[in-house]
């Protein structure tokens, strides 16, 4: 039994020794950006299109500026949440570019609208900020800087579509409050500072009922003009 034990031994180690890099190749995971954001897989989806979680946000088509600029404030801490500060401490930014890329450059179809349950009311005044704004408390309309179609503009505008309303009311409390901040002059730290929380709870609410777009990718670099400068978009 121990002479036999021994032989197999020896002809695994032998095989091993022959075949060893070509066996090794073939079992390791692909090397693709696919395989490398798996990670990230479990709180924004497969491709990036966002899971049943509504704090987690999708990122799939947003600009690979935009991005980039929150792997970066992630990694800083600049941006606090624990697991995404601890995931890319030490990623270096080509792979943080890269990450910005693969995501920015997957476009699985938008979730349909979530349902409300505000009144219709509340919906109007959101829809009132998000088209008109409100000049007399300096608040632009939310499409001056996110597009007509609320996709966003590259390089470093998101879009506004397919995101739940807790979501964007906690990312417009966090700008509201300091806790979010972004590139000096921070635009979105000075538009949320203007709303009151009922403005979030509208705004929030109708920016999640909106449909898809027929084409809800961001437009390019200067299709319109900013209503002011904002650091996280470069001239």
């Amino acid at each position: 039994m121990f002479a036999r034990a021994v032989a197999s031994a020896v002809v695994i180690v032998t095989m091993a020794t022959i075949d060893g890099p070509a066996a090794q190749t073939a079992n390791q995971p692909p090397d693709t950006m696919a395989a490398r954001v798996e990670a990230c897989t479990p709180c924004h989806g497969n491709k990036g299109e966002g899971t049943s979680d509504v704090y987690f946000p999708r990122l799939a088509g947003k600009p690979a500026g935009y991005l980039y600029n929150q792997l970066l404030a992630f990694r800083s801490g600049r941006r606090k949440y624990p697991p995404m500060n601890y995931l890319l401490e030490f990623l270096p930014d080509p792979y943080l570019e890269a990450m910005a890329e693969y995501f920015a450059s997957e476009h699985p179809p938008l979730p349909p609208p979530a349902p409300t349950e505000v009144s219709k009311d509340v919906l109007a005044l959101g829809e009132t900020l998000a088209i008109s704004g409100d000049a007399g408390r300096n608040i632009p309309a939310c499409v001056s800087c996110h597009g007509p179609g609320l996709t966003g503009m590259q390089p470093g505008i998101p879009g506004l579509l397919g995101l739940r309303t807790a979501y964007i009311s906690a990312q417009l409390g966090a700008w509201r409050y300091g806790t979010r901040t972004a590139k000096s002059p921070d635009c979105m730290q000075l538009v949320a500072g203007h709303l009151t929380e009922a403005d979030v709870t509208a705004v929030s609410a109708w920016l999640a009922t909106r449909p898809a777009p027929a084409n809800p990718a961001p437009v390019p670099k200067g299709t319109y003009a900013l209503p002011f400068g904002c650091g996280s978009q470069p001239n």
